[in-house]
Formats: C-alpha cells, sequence, structure tokens
C-alpha cells in the first residue's frame, strides 16, 4: 500500500520550526531535503541544524555532490533513511555499507535523465529507489509520468526494493503514481503551501487508497 510522506525544503531554522508546527499534528513518515548548493541550485538547511519530533520516520535526501562529507553528521541524527543521489561521482558501495552498518536504511535517487540499468548493482544493494521528477532544492516541479516506466525497470533489478517518487505529486496525479507501482509519495508544495495542510494531506491519502471503477 502506498503512502503520502510530506515533504521539508527549508532554508533557515525559522522556516523548519514553521514547517514542522504546519505537518506535525498529522505527519508519520516525513522527508526532509538537505542540498550544498552544488549538486542543487539551492543551499539548503543543514544537517547541524535539523530536527524532527522524536515519533516522526524521517527520510533525509541529501541532495550534495559528496556526500562522504555529510555522513557521519547524519548517521548521529539517527534518521530512519538516508537517500544519496546516483548520480554522484564517490564510490556509492562504500556510502550503502556505511550507512547500513549504522543500522540506517539507504536510499538512491535517480533524476530523470538516469537509466535504471547503468546503476543496477546500486538498485541491488538499497532498500529504496526514489525517481525523482522535481525541481532540485525546490518544491513544485511537474510530475513526468513517463518517468513511471521507471518502476517496472527498477523491479526487474531488484523485486523487494521500495519505491519513491519526489516531484509533482498532487491531487491529479496521485492515484496514477500509487497504481504505477510508487510506494512512498513524497509531497513537497502540494502539502506545505496548502491553505489546510491537514486537509490536503487527507486528501491525497484516500486518493491513493481509492478503488478503481470497472
Amino acid at each position: 500500500m502506498s503512502i503520502i510522506a510530506p515533504a521539508i525544503t527549508v532554508e533557515t531554522p525559522e522556516a523548519l520550526a514553521e514547517a514542522i508546527q504546519r505537518i506535525e499534528a498529522f505527519a508519520m513518515r516525513v522527508h526532509v531535503d538537505i542540498s550544498d548548493g552544488e549538486f542543487a541550485p539551492t543551499f539548503l538547511l543543514g544537517e547541524d541544524m535539523l530536527t524532527w519530533p522524536a515519533n516522526w520516520q524521517v527520510d533525509v535526501h541529501a541532495m550534495v555532490m559528496r556526500p562522504s562529507e555529510h555522513i557521519a553528521r547524519l548517521i548521529a541524527l539517527r534518521p530512519s533513511m538516508i537517500i544519496f543521489h546516483a548520480e554522484i561521482t564517490e564510490d556509492k558501495m562504500v556510502l550503502i555499507d556505511q550507512i547500513k552498518q549504522a543500522g540506517i536504511r539507504v536510499g538512491v535517487a535517480l533524476l530523470r535523465t538516469t537509466v535504471p540499468s547503468t546503476v543496477a548493482d546500486i538498485i541491488q544493494a538499497v532498500d529504496h529507489v526514489m525517481i525523482f521528477s522535481g525541481e532540485l532544492g525546490e518544491y513544485g516541479g511537474t510530475a513526468s509520468l513517463m518517468q513511471l516506466e521507471k518502476v517496472r525497470l527498477i523491479k526487474n533489478i531488484n523485486d523487494k526494493v521500495e519505491i519513491g517518487w519526489d516531484g509533482g505529486v498532487s491531487l491529479e496525479n496521485a492515484y496514477t503514481l500509487s497504481k504505477g507501482g510508487v510506494d512512498v509519495l513524497n509531497s513537497g508544495g502540494s502539502i506545505a503551501e496548502a491553505e489546510n495542510p491537514a486537509g490536503m494531506y487527507n486528501a491525497l491519502t484516500k486518493e491513493i487508497n481509492k478503488r478503481g471503477v470497472l
């Protein structure tokens, strides 16, 4: 069954506190972005200033060029999962081993242009593959549903891996994404910018759980 994970993409501790306040009452699994201003064009709040409620299950999405410079501090935060990008040039298997040895799940994110077969060894080794269809370091973006073809390609490589989606999740496409094999729909702008964040979260959850009409 698919789930909705509110996403937090902020640049300051004040914005983080505000984001937490807006979703704390209903959020369970949450997607938190960090960025170094190099891999992604935006500087986001760094791991040194991150905090979140103890009851949250947090996936940290590290949009950084050199995860090795961030891994130790990220591990110290004890998130549920750390996701780095397949497009980095560092040794990805070393990173995977380091995260797993700390007892933390590990994921890999694929940009639109990345073909799953080119990183098959990484997909076989991780717990989660996130199909990235948004804009690095920003809320919103467009959900390119053509990217759903990657679900099949990923599952052909590792049929047990969890599939995530980041970018453009909305009421118009959430059902299609969930039925297309996406397990975790990370929703940034739709929830963060909603007048009623809880209402939008509930609407998205209802959408992915509805039954198709034959």
